[in-house]
């Protein structure tokens, strides 16, 4: 049975409404206030999501399964947290039963995923957006950390982009992963030095080759030195 609520009256813009009055016009099936929910949340639960699960296209499926799991149980929400809270919970579970389900059947999947090279990848906005070596070079680099990212065991994935994607505190990450801050912690330095090792791998000469200043650069700093000693 549908839960939208079509005919219900818009009288104000869902953007400029409160977590808590999007959740309450939500329980009467408004569809304005669903859509911004899925909006608000959407960037967190896909991250969250994509922490556990491997592909984007699992990711994307456990985020649709957790609005439906959280849209036709609202009645069970009681507000002791705040909506966010408890509907990441939701997409924890669901990513963490989804993981459990595909390893029951492992023997049965014989589709191995290709991801296309730089698959999915859009370019930041920023300045000279329609410079196409500017976006060419800032979905090399989202494409670069993506991957190293992707490459963390799940137990670091999720700690790390909850910290430095989603900003939580460590407490916050530790309540909605039932871990101590202590361990969210380490996994985070564990998952900050492994990126460094991925990343290092991926670039040539490792970080050692980040700005370099040798060549006919060096040579020519050399030259404007000695010129100006001789003045």
């Amino acid at each position: 049975m549908s839960v939208l609520n079509r005919s219900a009256s818009e009288t104000t813009d869902p953007r400029a409404c409160s977590e808590r009055a999007l959740v309450s016009a939500a329980r009467t099936g408004e569809e304005a206030a669903l859509r911004e929910l899925i909006r608000r949340m959407n960037p967190r639960l896909f991250r969250v999501a994509r922490g556990i699960v491997g592909s984007d296209e699992e990711a994307e499926d456990v985020v649709q399964e957790s609005y439906l799991n959280a849209f036709h149980k609202l009645e069970t929400f009681r507000g002791e947290a705040r909506f966010s809270t408890w509907i990441t919970r939701i997409a924890i579970n669901n990513a963490r039963m989804h993981l459990r389900r595909k390893q029951q059947h492992k023997e049965y999947d014989t589709v191995t995923e290709h991801r296309p090279a730089a698959a999915s990848v859009h370019a930041f906005p920023g300045q000279d957006p329609d410079r196409p070596e500017v976006a060419l070079g800032r979905a090399q680099i989202r494409a670069l950390l993506e991957d190293a990212v992707a490459s963390l065991p799940s137990e670091l994935r999720l700690p790390f982009l909850l910290r430095e994607v989603e900003h939580m505190t460590l407490r916050e990450i530790g309540r909605d992963l039932s871990l101590n801050p202590i361990t969210v912690k380490t996994r985070l330095f564990r998952a900050r030095r492994k990126l460094r090792q991925a990343l290092e791998q991926r670039i040539e000469g490792g970080f050692d080759a980040i700005f370099p200043f040798d060549g006919q650069r060096c040579a020519g700093m050399a030259d404007r030195v000695i010129a100006a000693l001789g003045d």
